[in-house]
């Protein structure tokens, strides 16, 4: 690998021995020993760590070699559609995620090591909005089972059991009890983060495939189980957790004390128009921050009458005048948390940003009292200090104080509405699960999302496919297979041969004849069948671990990646003086350009990305690269084993650790 004087410019990135070592690794002695190799090189496919880390399973080094130009589309398919397909195997929502999924594999991304980690969530809305704007759809299956699926909910776990169950040919009817699907999604998280446009066009891709919904309909109410269960052949309950939990301090009844569900539901609805002149939230995570933004965006009316009171709507009573919201003016917001504020649950991008929008965050803080007026309503909360001791944190006598307050919300968690279906409920307000998203002692009910724990929207779509596999097999009548250690939907070398038309030949033992052919034998053996790296009949020298085995960063070679800074998404950065009735999207999606140079950063962990290094450095010129004529991604090179000494060089400088000395074992 040449090194230009301008890269020598910028500042180093990697080095295999650091300040302090004092050991030389000593491998001479492994490698020759007198005439006979230890060990040469095979080639193992690994899981990156983005995807080991996504809860969704998504193939994120897959589409992002596809971006980059590594692997190429087939004829015929643009590099957009191609990368957008192999995406949505896992996810069909990479424009809602790619706007507001906390991108725990961005987190995990080994990248991390060099200089700054992959913009994932950036290609991941950059390919969701190309494919809103190609109008690009999902092919339906050929075939249709006969077998029909009841799912109970429309949020991201319904939805994506509901999109992989009809891709395996299964009739599917959601039954959700709000006026549109989308549950958290489209209830839970505000629409400057995911645009409505933006969310029907995702849900209505799905319900093209085939998909039936039945809106407004409260299982356990308007229809029972057990009629469900005549009905359709399988059960997937997703019923989320869209009740907040009430904040469990005396005085907590008060009118104007919500839940931060309350609070979202009536503002996505569109009934909520404007809060109290001082609010304050307790929480700490995401929907915290949402609930606190929201409150700063409507502000508040100097001359409030009853009707026109923020929990009154909450409630449900009445929807506020949308002629009033023009005399808004900006509400004081303060939001508390038990944790310091540098460790919060919430993502750090977005408590900077309510910082910037003039929110105040006190962390340290525990709530424990609301105190209430002559009419019953809060007025404040009180709140007391905590301190951490021994691990564990302790409330400070004597340092109480009370924070005025017009409207209280507790986002605090989430809780489940069991209503006609408590026999599900573990006692614990969710329900138990297997591996496979199986109710125990329910073979025909399934269940993800929430309702087994809350926790991202990533999380729940996980949820949908794994359960969608699941009921499969039940339909099938298969036994539920033991899931893989590692999760996630990974590049297919099969597939891509498949494409390629160079799929295997179907096994056959060899004859005396084709042994002499394939390996040069220049007499007869006797042997009924040989061992052979000439075979059509098996991919050879490769091994794939991506369903154990996830790849760290001190098995790549770092020094082969320069820094190179990360392609930022622009987003508009509001200020305390601007965030008042602001509710257009803040975040823009990269360009053509741009989303290219960002999956070039990527660093293809655990897969060859055709760097060349092994063909330049080996000095018996052993590994060479596979004729183009056979070559596909992941077969990019071969090793000549007449030639290979087993120096180990190929391996050391395999920038992907796709090389790993593996044979001689």
């Amino acid at each position: 690998m040449s090194v230009t004087s301008e890269d020598m410019n910028q500042g180093m990135t990697y080095r295999r021995y650091k300040d302090g070592d004092d050991k030389i690794r000593d491998w001479q002695d492994k490698i020759f020993q007198a005439s006979w190799t230890h060990k040469c090189p095979t080639y193992v496919q690994s899981t990156p760590p983005c995807q080991g880390s996504c809860p969704a399973g998504e193939d994120i080094r897959g589409y992002l070699n596809i971006v980059r130009g590594m692997e190429k589309a087939p004829a015929g398919v643009a590099m957009q559609e191609y990368a957008f397909r192999r995406l949505t195997e896992a996810n069909p929502f990479p424009s809602v995620m790619g706007r507001v999924c906390p991108a725990p594999c961005e987190s995990g991304c080994n990248r991390n090591e060099v200089d700054d980690r992959v913009g994932i969530n950036s290609v991941e809305h950059y390919l969701g909005e190309y494919a809103i704007q190609n109008k690009l759809g999902f092919t339906k299956p050929e075939k249709e089972s006969g077998k029909k699926v009841a799912i109970i909910g429309g949020g991201p776990a319904g939805l994506s059991a509901a999109y992989q169950l009809r891709l395996k040919g299964h009739g599917v009817t959601i039954f959700d009890e709000h006026d549109q699907l989308g549950g958290m999604m489209r209830y839970g998280i505000p629409g400057f983060r995911t645009p409505r446009d933006v969310l029907d066009a995702e849900i209505q891709r799905i319900l093209d495939l085939g998909v039936e919904s039945k809106l407004g309909v409260h299982v356990g109410k308007d229809v029972t189980l057990e009629q469900l269960e005549k009905d359709f052949d399988a059960i997937f309950v997703a019923l989320g957790a869209q009740a907040g939990r009430a904040l469990p301090v005396d005085g907590a009844d008060a009118p104007n004390c919500v839940t931060g569900m309350a609070f979202l539901r009536a503002f996505n609805e569109g009934r909520l128009r404007y809060v109290g002149k001082r609010v304050v939230v307790i929480g700490g995570g995401d929907t915290s921050i949402d609930v606190a933004t929201v409150a700063r965006r409507l502000g508040h009316i100097k001359h409030e009458h009853d009707k026109d009171r923020p929990d009154y709507v909450i409630q449900g009573q009445v929807a506020h005048d949308v002629g009033a919201v023009a005399a808004a003016e900006g509400a004081e917001v303060v939001l508390i948390s038990r944790a310091a504020v540098d460790k919060m649950a919430a993502a750090k991008h977005e408590v900077e940003e309510a910082l910037a929008e003039g929110i105040a965050i006190r962390g340290g803080l525990t709530p424990v009292e609301v105190i209430k007026g002559a009419d019953g309503r809060a007025t404040g909360l009180k709140v007391r200090k905590l301190e951490i001791q021994g691990g564990k944190a302790v409330e400070v006598e004597g340092s109480d104080e009370i924070i005025e307050a017009d409207l209280i919300v507790a986002a605090i968690g989430q809780a489940v509405d069991f209503t006609g279906m408590e026999w599900m409920n573990n006692g614990k307000g969710l329900v138990n699960a297997t591996k496979n998203y199986q109710i125990p002692g329910k073979a025909n009910y399934f269940v993800g999302g929430d309702v087994i724990k809350p926790h991202l929207l990533t999380t729940a779509i996980g949820h949908g496919a794994i359960a969608a596999d699941g009921i499969d097999r039940f339909l099938n009548k298969e036994e539920q297979d033991k899931r893989p250690k590692i999760d996630v939907h990974y590049f297919d070398l099969l597939r891509k041969m498949h494409e390629a038309g160079q799929d295997p030949e179907e096994f056959h033992t060899l004859t005396k004849q084709q042994i002499r052919e394939t390996e040069g034998f220049a007499k007869d053996i006797d042997l009924g069948l040989r061992g052979t790296s000439n075979a059509k009949f098996a991919v050879h020298n490769f091994e794939n671990r991506a369903d154990k085995y996830v790849i760290p960063a001190d098995e790549l070679f770092l020094g082969h990646f320069s820094e190179t800074p990360r392609n930022v998404r622009g987003y508009v950065t509001l200020s305390s003086d601007t965030v008042l009735g602001h509710f257009e999207e803040r975040l823009s999606a990269l360009d053509d350009k741009q989303v290219v140079a960002e999956a070039k950063r990527c660093m293809s962990c655990g897969l060859c990305f055709e760097c060349d290094n092994c063909v330049v450095y080996c000095p018996q010129t052993a590994v060479k690269k596979t004729p183009k004529k056979e070559a596909v991604t992941g077969r990019y090179v071969y090793t000549d084993y007449d030639r290979c000494v087993g120096c180990h060089i190929c391996a050391d400088v395999c920038p992907t650790g796709y090389i790993q000395m593996g044979l001689g074992e």
